[in-house]
């Protein structure tokens, strides 16, 4: 089995194995596809929590990126955890140069276990420079009330988010509404021509450390392939599901997902 394509992802690291590059590769290996990396941040954390968080020199996150992508150019890019405001800076200059229009944005800014993974001052930096550069930004919701100063509480207060996204410059939005009390989760994909709502069934576990990378990762992995970008939403979002009831129930906080789930949704769907 030979890759389908090749994806470059810029994020941090999580220790751990459940999310950040970590989940990252994992996601796009299983779908079937080849993994480069720009680690911006390394962490030690565990399913309890963060313990410390190491950021990498911004000239050499852009080394990474230039210097990877200039041997072998990337199809897609798929964005997760920006710390500093010169970490963004340093990535949209580096964007420029490659010039690759798949690019999906997570805007990673609070760990599972509540830890904080990015300051202000980046805040206002992503919000400025780099939504705009994104085909797709899959926020959850405390990432979209913080990005957009709006509350969420309903599905209706989702789409009033994601159309102020729009407002930003957005392209696509994916808010996922996992942190909603509610039966079944709702991730929301507006543009400025439609409005789509995947319909998923709520699996009651702890076990959903990674699930934002790992979407973001896979919808990434799907585009690259070829798929429209509504339906790689959908393709990713039910990779992740599956990756959620087939959990192995590691740890004694919030545990990882399985990413080998993919053996089985790669071949009902390609």
């Amino acid at each position: 089995m030979k890759p389908k394509s090749k994806i470059l992802i810029i994020a941090g690291s999580d220790s751990s194995g459940g999310a950040g590059i970590q989940a990252d590769i994992k996601t796009v290996t299983a779908l079937g596809s080849y993994a480069m990396t720009a680690i911006t941040a390394v962490t030690s954390q565990n399913t309890t929590g963060v313990k410390s968080i190491i950021p990498i020199d911004p000239k050499q996150i852009s080394n990474q990126i230039l210097f990877s992508s200039k041997d072998i150019k990337p199809d897609a890019i798929k964005i997760g955890m920006l710390q500093s405001s010169k970490v963004i800076n340093c990535i949209v200059k580096s964007l420029d140069k490659i010039r690759i229009k798949k690019i999906i944005l997570d805007p990673v800014m609070v760990a599972k276990g509540g830890a904080k993974l990015i300051d202000d001052r980046a805040i206002k930096t992503l919000k400025s420079q780099l939504i705009k550069r994104a085909i797709l930004i899959t926020p959850n919701i405390p990432e979209a009330e913080i990005l957009t100063n709006t509350r969420i509480k309903t599905k209706e207060d989702m789409i009033f988010s994601a159309n102020k996204f729009l407002e930003l410059g957005a392209k696509n939005i994916l808010i996922k509404g996992g942190h909603l009390n509610s039966k079944f989760v709702q991730d929301i994909f507006v543009n400025k021509s439609e409005i789509k709502i995947f319909n998923s069934y709520r699996y009651k576990t702890n076990n959903t450390h990674g699930t934002g990378c790992s979407l973001s990762s896979a919808i990434t992995t799907f585009l690259s392939c070829g798929k429209h970008l509504k339906k790689s939403c959908e393709l990713g979002i039910k990779y992740v599901n599956c990756a959620i009831k087939t959990n192995p129930n590691f740890g004694k906080g919030h545990g990882p997902i399985n990413h080998l789930n993919a053996m089985t949704i790669n071949r009902k769907f390609r």
